[in-house]
């Protein structure tokens, strides 16, 4: 009868997978150790981000967010409108005096949650109205080297840039299509505008006090809106421009820049205004 061959002993420490096994792993960590290495965050894009991100969902700094019905404008907040609510809701009604843990908080140098809401709007108000000075200041740049100075007149605030151009320029008397020798001044005013497609766009337009009425329009508040529409229609004809970017409205004889009881006055009521809400990116 044939023996059994004799099996040799296991080899004595680790099975030889496991040596593998450790081989691949250390390679995956010099690997990463590697990318990890080579990467750089830049930090002006990533602060970028932060702020886009911020404006889109309308958060504000320290992790607050805009509450109720409240208007933002561009990247920053004008107005909200359930302010007392928030200031409330932080534990102090607004009929409450200041007691004097509040007022030994306040000399420690303590600061309220609403002074710093408020300073927060502060901040942003003034950021933006840099900003939008900015863009004023080349929009002025070029309104000149088109010569249509004496045409367009730029103003801003922080929450938009404004071009008002004059009502005798753009139309006759009681008339809301386009004057034919206007149409070289709205060209310009449409390449103006295309480079800031995005934003959101405000055409309105204003009227003095005398009465109007022929068989086009009834009063001054038909005739205002017929002109902003009539500018509508040319930059949506003319322009890439998004219409669902343009807003237009006609606000009649009710928002005056000027006296309404000289002659001069009235002609600087009729106008049309083309507001630019810039989107802000800190």
């Amino acid at each position: 009868m044939a023996r059994r061959r004799k099996e040799d002993p296991p080899a004595a420490g680790s099975p030889a997978w496991m040596a593998t096994f450790g081989d691949l792993m250390n390679l995956l960590l010099c690997f990463f150790v590697l990318l990890f290495s080579m990467s750089r965050i830049d930090e002006e894009k990533y602060n970028q981000l932060v702020a886009s991100m911020s404006s889109a969902f309308s958060i504000l700094n320290g992790g607050a967010t805009a509450i109720g019905e409240g208007i933002l404008i561009s990247n920053g907040v004008s107005q909200l409108n359930e302010l007392d609510q928030y200031i409330n809701s932080t534990g102090n009604t607004a009929d409450d005096t200041v007691d004097s843990e509040d007022f030994n908080d306040f000399e420690s140098g303590e600061v309220s949650e609403e002074e710093k809401f408020q300073q927060m709007l502060e901040e942003i108000k003034e950021h933006n109205t840099s900003v939008n000075e900015q863009l004023a200041e080349i929009i002025e740049e070029t309104v000149e080297e088109s010569n249509m100075s004496d045409k367009i007149d730029v103003t801003f605030t922080s929450q938009y840039v404004m071009l008002s151009l004059k009502g005798a320029l753009l139309f006759d008397s009681g008339e809301a299509q386009l004057r034919e020798d206007a149409l070289p001044v709205m060209e310009r005013v449409g390449v103006i505008l295309e480079r800031y497609a995005g934003s959101t766009i405000e055409i309105e337009g204003h009227t003095d006090t005398v009465p109007m009425s022929n068989k086009k329009f009834a009063n001054n508040n038909e005739l205002s809106s017929a002109r902003a529409l009539s500018v509508f229609d040319y930059l949506v004809e003319n322009t890439f421009l998004d219409p669902a970017d343009i807003k237009h409205a006609g606000r009649g004889e009710y928002v005056p820049v000027a006296d309404n009881s000289t002659a001069e006055g009235r002609a600087k009521n009729r106008r049309v205004e083309i507001r630019i809400y810039n989107p802000v990116i800190q």
